[in-house]
């Protein structure tokens, strides 16, 4: 049976750490690499580093991070924020990032996913989808940081972002996002039943708890979280603990 992964997620604004709710409010929270580091050596089996104010001009910015987590980091790390091109990550790969998560820009040009997945390799392309549950029942995709609504639901986009070749799906819930109060176990139960691909569950962990939920209830191969392990409030190494204890096979 495959381990179940618990993935740090490190928002990035003008090479600080941030995390918010809802995706906005904004609060500091240390050192990038600092962090990824500590979060390596404390057990976790993967990072992600999002740059959520990425632009043209902050390439450079970004392929110069990845090049300084490299050398601090002994696990794989995303990368991801304005990715838009093939060459984009080839700069990033060749600066030690091991995947890369494209959102908006795949969104708009799904043909970017095939592209990357041709040149790279479908194992190291993951879409980030940003998921919000509506009125009517359903759940549609978000752009731009999820400052825009779109008509698609999730569940379409993601069947034809692996039909592409996206290799990974990390997927948050825009309605869970810094609450902590649990994973969006429906639309990641819904997703990991119909994809081949591994499904990240993303917004929501507040307790050791959720994450055997989202595991178990809602099938994730992977939960990443962010706020509870910045700011101390869940260490990696006692959520291990916890899950095995639960009989959830992780990496110890």
């Amino acid at each position: 049976m495959l381990t179940k992964r618990i993935i740090p997620c490190l928002d990035i604004k003008d090479g600080r750490t941030v995390k918010g709710t809802n995706f906005v409010n904004l609060r500091d929270a240390g050192d990038p690499v600092e962090l990824g580091a500590l979060y390596a050596k404390q057990g976790a089996d993967e990072l992600v580093f999002l740059d959520i104010t990425a632009t043209v001009e902050k390439r450079k910015t970004l392929s110069e991070l990845a090049n300084r987590i490299s050398h601090h980091i002994n696990i794989p790390f995303t990368v991801g924020g304005g990715i838009s091109s093939v060459q984009d990550v080839s700069i990033l790969l060749q600066n030690g990032a091991d995947k890369i998560s494209v959102n908006t820009a795949a969104y708009k040009n799904p043909q970017l996913i095939n592209q990357l997945a041709k040149e790279f390799g479908s194992q190291c392309v993951v879409l980030a989808i940003d998921t919000k549950k509506e009125a009517d029942g359903e759940w549609y995709v978000y752009l731009n940081g999820g400052r825009t609504k779109t008509d698609t639901k999730c569940t379409d986009w993601a069947r034809q972002a692996v039909d592409l070749g996206a290799g990974e799906i990390l997927l948050t819930s825009m309605n869970h996002d810094g609450t902590k109060q649990g994973f969006a176990l429906d639309i990641t139960r819904d997703l990991s039943g119909q994809l081949p691909v591994p499904v990240i569950a993303s917004g929501g962990g507040g307790t050791m708890e959720h994450f055997v939920t989202v595991f178990e209830e809602g099938k994730a191969d992977a939960a990443l979280a962010a706020s509870i392990f910045h700011f101390k409030e869940i260490d990696i190494p006692d959520l291990k603990a916890f899950l095995k204890e639960k009989a959830v096979e992780v990496r110890i």
